[in-house]
């Protein structure tokens, strides 16, 4: 009545995979590269490069130093280097940033230490679009 074909081709149709959660656990060490679809969870060192199209969660015993690039990032513990997010950062008050940011959209709650070049990108587009939209309308009379 049910083939296994027939489970393996409605998966393949249209139903996106769901992304796993990949974990460094707390007292555990990761020195290098990291490249996935995934999200990540980070209770313990990262000294390396991250880069994801899923979310990037850094616990409040988490250190990441070096590179990240992600949609999305919850910083409650340490991040020191490059941060690149494309969507939405939110630091949490545990939270201690140094080095370079590149966001589109920031969260911060009171006592997060930030220290770090900030650059918002989603901002200026937007803006950008709203004058251009007065300015088409402006000449339509």
């Amino acid at each position: 009545m049910f083939n296994s074909k027939d489970k393996k081709q409605e998966k393949q149709k249209g139903k996106p995979r769901t992304m796993e959660r990949n974990v460094i656990a707390k007292n555990s060490t990761f020195v290098g590269d990291i490249i996935s679809d995934g999200d990540f969870r980070i209770d313990g060192v990262l000294e390396g490069t991250l880069k994801t199209k899923g979310r990037v969660i850094i616990g409040a015993e988490g250190l990441i130093k070096g590179t990240v690039e992600a949609t999305n990032a919850d910083v409650e513990g340490e991040f020191s280097g490059q941060l690149s997010v494309a969507n939405t950062l939110t630091i949490k008050a545990t939270a201690n940033i140094s080095g370079d940011v590149i966001i589109g959209k920031l969260s911060i709650e009171p006592g997060a230490t930030f220290n770090a070049t900030c650059v918002m990108k989603g901002a200026l587009k937007e803006l950008n679009k709203a004058n251009e939209t007065k300015k088409h309308a402006e000449k339509t009379a």
